[in-house]
C-alpha cells in the first residue's frame, strides 16, 4: 500500500472514530477540539519523542503544516462543491 493510500486509510479511521464519539452524544466541536489536541500530542511525540517538547520553531512548523493541510482540503472541498453544483445544473437542463 502506498503512503497516499495509508494516509487516506488512517484519515478515514480518525473520521470514523470521531463520528462514533459524536454519536455517543459528544458535541462535534468538542470532538474536533479533542482531535486537534490528540494531533498536537502526537506531532510532539513524532518530533521529540515521549520525553521531549517542541521548541517555538517546531511549533511554527507544525502550525504551518496544519495550515497547508487545511487550505488544501478547503480547495478540494470547494472544487467538489462546484462540481456537484454543475452536475445538478446539467441534470436540470
Amino acid at each position: 500500500m502506498s503512503d497516499s493510500e495509508q494516509h487516506k486509510m488512517a484519515t478515514n479511521k480518525f473520521i470514523d472514530l470521531a463520528n462514533e464519539i459524536k454519536n455517543e452524544g459528544i458535541d462535534p466541536a468538542l470532538v474536533s477540539g479533542a482531535l486537534m489536541t490528540a494531533s498536537s500530542i502526537y506531532a510532539t511525540y513524532v518530533a521529540a519523542g515521549n520525553n521531549g517538547a517542541l521548541e517555538p520553531t517546531g511549533v511554527d512548523k507544525v502550525v504551518d503544516l496544519y495550515r497547508r493541510t487545511l487550505e488544501h482540503f478547503q480547495d478540494v472541498k470547494r472544487k467538489s462543491l462546484e462540481d456537484d453544483s454543475e452536475a445538478a445544473n446539467d441534470a436540470e437542463a
